[in-house]
């Protein structure tokens, strides 16, 4: 039970955490409620995926998988925007955990587990949601992010090349995310790659959005 009770909380914690800066990003109104319920369930449903039957990679893809689904079908963003969100979302926080991790690990604090086991991951989770929500609360202070994400479905939507380059850049990112895990857990030494692929996905991510928002802008004030 505690083992549980542990895993659960930090488990919503991140995902509370993705949920959040993804809205930031794209300003778009938070659904309190809505966020702590979706991440209950994608914690437990992580938790019975991993602890009763060891399956860690099919728990990333039906993460991905339930983070798309809550984006499109709980808080009600078009289907095409829901999985450009899921991808910016995963490759942010993954960017994010990824770096932390390299940090703990060279200073030596992801070894440290003197009150219980799992103390090193635990560490990283809430130095890496923390991290999270700090990022969204900047992006919310300094009125960041971008206003081409529709919040409502029934919206009448013109979809261009930057989204459809978008769209293409979300279907392979479980893929990328997989790979890279078992690159890491197979050859240590190459984890680095992790935070660079993470980071030029993003980065492409990121400056396809900027352009799509500049062009929405432009087209508003002519």
């Amino acid at each position: 039970m505690l083992d549980f009770s542990i895993y659960m909380f930090f488990s919503v914690l991140e995902t509370f955490a993705m949920f959040l800066l993804a809205f930031r990003v794209f300003k778009i109104d938070l659904y309190i409620t809505e966020m702590i319920f979706a991440s209950l369930i994608m914690g437990f449903v992580s938790f019975v995926l991993r602890h009763d039957y060891g399956l860690i990679l099919t728990d990333v893809v039906i993460q991905y998988l339930l983070t798309f689904c809550f984006f499109w079908l709980l808080f009600r963003i078009h289907i095409f925007y829901a999985a450009i969100m899921t991808g910016l979302a995963y490759l942010s926080y993954m960017l994010l955990q990824s770096t932390c991790y390299l940090i703990m690990n060279f200073t030596g604090f992801y070894s440290l587990n003197l009150l219980y086991p799992t103390m090193g991951v635990n560490s990283l989770q809430i130095v890496s949601a923390l991290t999270t929500l700090l990022i969204a609360y900047y992006i919310r202070k300094q009125r960041k992010g971008f206003d081409f994400v529709p919040d409502k479905q029934n919206k009448k939507i013109r979809i261009q090349s930057h989204e459809f380059i978008l769209f293409a850049l979300t279907l392979p990112c479980v893929v990328i995310v997989i790979f890279m895990i078992n690159l890491s857990e197979h050859y240590s030494g190459y984890f680095f790659l992790m935070p660079l692929s993470y980071g030029a996905l993003l980065y492409s991510y990121l400056y396809l959005s900027y352009k799509k928002d500049r062009s929405e802008n432009e087209h508003i004030i002519s």
